[in-house]
């Protein structure tokens, strides 16, 4: 069964650091796009980072400076780097890959379950 488990969220004081992890298992030949998104309570789920098959990378407006993300191809992971945190960052962090082929399937898109970050002092 192919999944993607994320890790790393938790509490974090205002200007502290983060790492997620986001790893994709099973029997899996290529992946697209992997990305991170956000729901922040009453709001909708926004696109925080992704890093395309092609090697390029995008960061919302609104993280850019403080946020990082790499991938790691040969092992199906993507990190976040989230640095100089604040409260406004306080969400349920999911993450994305799309155009997964695996053994039975071809252009499967998969959701990670969330992982909680919370920013407060």
């Amino acid at each position: 069964q192919v999944r993607l488990v994320e890790s790393g969220g938790g509490l974090v004081q205002p200007g502290g650091s983060l790492r997620l992890t986001c790893a994709a298992s099973g029997t899996i030949f290529s992946i697209g796009t992997m990305a991170w998104y956000r729901q922040a309570p009453g709001k909708q789920r926004e696109l925080v980072a992704a890093a395309m098959d092609s090697g390029s990378t995008s960061i919302a407006g609104s993280v850019k400076g403080r946020f990082t993300i790499s991938r790691d191809y040969a092992n199906k992971t993507i990190y976040l780097q989230m640095n100089n945190l604040e409260p406004e960052d306080t969400a349920v962090y999911y993450c994305n890959a799309d155009r997964v082929v695996t053994l039975t399937e071809r252009n499967v898109d998969l959701w990670g379950q969330g992982t909680l970050v919370t920013v407060s002092p």
